[in-house]
């Protein structure tokens, strides 16, 4: 059975040789990405900035509802706008 001292010696050696992978196999992602960025003339923007409709986190839903006189528009999430608020929604809808 191995002492308390031995274990920890273990760990020691252990954790050292785990950041050594994750740096190797970090350079080695880098590097694969570098040669698909390349093999494709990608930029920042063709990954980060997709034009989903999602900012932030943040998914853009369409109106469900259009209050005809003024044409303000409501997803039917969140709180009711006033104008919609205790009518029937079957008329609104777009």
């Amino acid at each position: 059975m191995s002492s308390y001292k031995d274990l920890l010696a273990q760990r020691e050696h252990l954790d050292k040789q785990i950041k050594e992978a994750v740096a190797r196999e970090k350079a080695d992602g880098i590097a694969k990405a570098k040669v698909i960025i390349e093999q494709y003339s990608l930029s920042a923007s063709d990954l980060f900035n997709r034009k989903t409709g999602v900012k932030s986190g943040v998914s853009k839903v369409a109106p469900k509802y259009r209050n005809p006189s003024t044409g303000d528009t409501w997803t039917g999430r969140g709180k009711a706008p006033k104008w919609i608020d205790g009518k029937d929604r079957s008329s609104y809808l777009i």
